[in-house]
C-alpha cells in the first residue's frame, strides 16, 4: 500500500485564494500582480530608488568588512548623545567590537584560533528612561547595522495570540531593505524582557513566558528563520507568487548566527529582593541603615546568575546573555546635563518647532535646572524632560504663532507658572498685533480674489469690527470671515452679472452683519437693471 504523500501549502493557499473570490468578479492571478522588483522595473523612479537602496547595503556591508571602530571610539561617540551610564558605554563598546571584529574576519574567510565563537548577546538592566534603547540606536546608526526594537510582552509561545518571535528577524529583514546578507548582521533589542519571567511569585506570569524564552534562546543561538511567517496569509501569498514568476530563486531563510541579540529591562523587583538579601547578610549592629529615598535600582549591579534563575528565567536562556550591565538611575543634575550637552537633547526638537512658526526663544540656566527637578519628580528619568516641557510649552505653541511675537525668554517664573507668564507676554506685547490681524485680513482677501475672481477691500472700521469679534469669540481671522462670508461668492455674481462691478468695499455694517449687507447690495444692483 503506498503512502499518501503530504499536501502542498502552496497549492492549499491557492485554494483557498480561489474559494475566498468565487464569488466576485475579480480574477486572481499571480502572474499577474507585479511584485516589488517588477514595479521599480517599469518606474524610473522605482528603478532609482532600488538601485540607491542596493547602493547603501553594499556599501553597509563593504563598512562591516572593513570594521575598525575601537572601544574607546564607540564610547566616545555615545558621549555626544547619551549622559552618565558610563559602565554601559564601556561593557557596550567592548562587545559590539568583539562581536563585529568577528563578524569582519568570517565575512573575509579568515580562520580564527577558536574552533566555536561564543556570540557575546547583552543584558541591560536599569530603570526606565536611563538611556538602554538610546544607546543601542547610536551604536547601530554608527556602524550602520539594521536595527529592530520590540517589547518582549508582544510576543506568545505559538504566535497565533501575539507575535511570534522570528518576526523580530523578519523586521530586521525589512530594516534592512530586503537585503538578507546584510539583515544576518544586524541588531535586535527586545525591552521589557523582565516582563515574560514566568515565577509564580511574580505577578503570576502565564506558561507562555518560559515558551517565548525557549524560542529567543534558539535565535540567540544560529538558526535559520523562513522568511514567510507560517501564520501570515500575506506572506504565504507573496511566496506562492514567487514560486509561479521562476526565474532566479530568492532566498527563503535568514540565518542568526551573525545577529547580535540586545535584551533589557527595569527588573524592579529583582532590586528589590537583591536588596533584602544583602540586608539580611549584614544584620547586626554594623548594618546599614535603610533609606526611604533610596535608589533601589542600584543594587542591579549585584544581581548574579541565580537572581535571574530564581526570578524566573530559564538557566539557558540567562546563559545566552553573558554580558550583562546595569544602567544607573539619573539625577535632576544628570536631566540638566542632558538638556544642555546631548546632542539628541530634547531641547533642540522645541526650538525647531517654534522656528516653524519664525520664533526663537532663549532659556535661562535657573530654568534648566528647574526644568530638571520637575523631571526627576515623574519618576521616567529622560522621558520626564519631554513631559514637563510639553506641559510648560503647550500653551506657547497654541498662541504665539498667532501673534506678532517671534521671541521669548523661558525663566524660572514662567516654569512654575505658564499660563500667568503668556498673559504677561501677549499683553506687552499687544501694540504689534494691530500689523498681524491686518495681514491676515488681507491673506484672506486674497484668497477670496484668487477662489472667485471679487476683490474685497475692507475699510479700517471694518478691520476693528472683525479684530474686536475675533477676539471676543477666541477665533482666527480666517475662520471669522470665511464663516461671515460664506455666501458671498454667489451674491457678488449676481451683482456682477447686473453691474459688471468686481470690488466691493467692505465697511462696518458689513461685519456686524454680512447678509443683510449683502441683500441690500444684490437688491440695489436689480434696480439698477430696472432703471436702465
Amino acid at each position: 500500500m503506498s503512502q499518501k504523500e503530504p499536501p502542498n501549502p502552496f497549492e492549499e493557499i491557492q485554494k483557498q485564494l480561489k474559494e475566498l473570490f468565487k464569488d466576485s468578479n475579480v480574477s486572481i492571478s499571480a502572474r499577474e500582480i507585479p511584485d516589488d522588483s517588477a514595479t521599480s522595473e517599469n518606474s524610473s523612479s522605482g528603478t532609482t530608488d532600488s538601485s540607491s537602496t542596493k547602493n547603501e547595503s553594499a556599501e553597509t556591508l563593504e563598512k562591516i568588512r572593513n570594521f575598525h571602530l575601537k572601544p574607546k571610539e564607540i564610547r566616545d561617540y555615545l558621549d555626544r548623545f547619551v549622559i552618565r551610564q558610563n559602565d554601559a558605554k564601556k561593557v557596550l563598546s567592548v562587545a559590539i567590537c568583539d562581536h563585529y571584529n568577528h563578524v569582519r574576519q568570517s565575512l573575509s574567510g579568515k580562520r580564527t584560533e577558536a574552533v566555536q565563537y561564543s556570540k557575546q548577546n547583552l543584558l541591560l538592566l536599569g530603570p526606565t528612561g536611563v538611556g538602554k534603547t538610546y544607546l543601542m540606536k547610536n551604536i547601530a546608526r554608527l556602524i550602520g547595522v539594521p536595527f529592530v526594537k520590540a517589547d518582549a510582552t508582544k510576543f506568545s509561545e505559538t504566535g497565533y495570540v501575539g507575535s511570534d518571535v522570528e518576526d523580530l528577524v523578519r523586521d530586521l529583514v525589512k530594516a534592512a531593505g530586503g537585503d538578507i546578507d546584510l539583515a544576518e548582521n544586524g541588531i535586535i533589542f527586545v525591552d521589557e524582557i523582565d516582563k515574560i519571567a514566568s515565577e509564580a511569585g511574580i505577578g503570576g506570569r502565564d506558561v507562555s513566558g518560559r515558551g517565548v524564552q525557549i524560542n529567543l534562546l534558539k535565535l540567540m543561538e544560529e538558526t535559520e528563520v523562513n522568511l514567510y511567517s507560517p501564520s501570515d496569509m500575506m506572506s504565504q501569498m507573496q511566496a506562492v507568487m514567487e514560486m509561479q514568476r521562476g526565474g532566479k530563486p530568492k532566498p527563503k531563510s535568514i540565518n542568526t548566527k551573525n545577529i547580535l541579540f540586545i535584551v533589557s529591562g527595569a527588573f524592579d523587583k529583582l532590586a528589590e529582593s537583591i536588596k533584602k538579601n544583602r540586608a539580611n547578610s549584614e544584620m547586626g549592629f554594623g548594618a546599614a541603615q535603610s533609606d526611604d529615598q533610596e535608589d533601589l535600582s542600584s543594587y542591579l549591579q549585584y544581581a548574579q546568575t541565580s537572581d535571574f534563575i530564581k526570578y524566573g528565567f530559564e538557566p539557558e536562556f540567562i546563559g545566552r546573555v553573558p554580558v550583562r550591565c546595569a544602567c544607573t538611575a539619573l539625577s535632576a543634575a544628570d536631566l540638566a546635563h542632558i538638556l544642555t550637552t546631548s546632542e539628541g537633547s530634547v531641547l533642540h526638537q522645541y526650538r525647531d518647532d517654534f522656528r516653524g512658526y519664525g520664533i526663537n526663544f532663549d532659556i535661562t540656566k535657573e530654568s534648566i535646572m528647574a526644568i530638571a527637578e520637575y523631571a526627576s519628580k515623574e519618576g521616567t528619568g529622560a522621558r520626564g524632560i519631554m513631559t514637563v516641557m510639553e506641559r510648560l510649552f503647550r500653551d506657547y505653541k497654541f498662541e504665539l504663532p498667532s501673534t506678532a511675537i517671534k521671541h521669548f525668554e523661558v525663566t524660572k517664573d514662567m516654569i512654575s507658572d505658564p499660563s500667568k507668564c503668556l498673559a504677561e507676554l501677549k499683553k506687552a506685547n499687544a501694540h504689534l498685533q494691530r500689523a498681524v490681524w491686518e495681514d491676515d485680513v488681507k491673506r484672506y482677501a486674497m484668497a477670496f480674489e484668487k477662489a472667485n475672481g471679487f476683490t474685497l477691500e475692507f475699510k479700517p472700521f471694518a478691520v476693528d469690527a472683525l479684530v474686536d469679534e475675533a477676539n471676543d469669540r477666541d477665533l482666527t481671522i480666517q475662520s471669522l470671515c470665511e464663516d461671515k462670508f460664506r455666501d458671498f461668492k454667489y451674491g457678488l455674481n449676481i451683482i456682477h452679472r447686473n453691474t459688471g462691478q468686481t470690488v466691493f468695499k467692505i465697511g462696518k455694517l458689513a461685519i456686524e452683519d454680512a447678509d443683510k449687507e449683502l441683500s441690500k447690495w444684490v437688491v440695489r444692483s436689480i434696480e439698477q437693471v430696472k432703471d436702465r
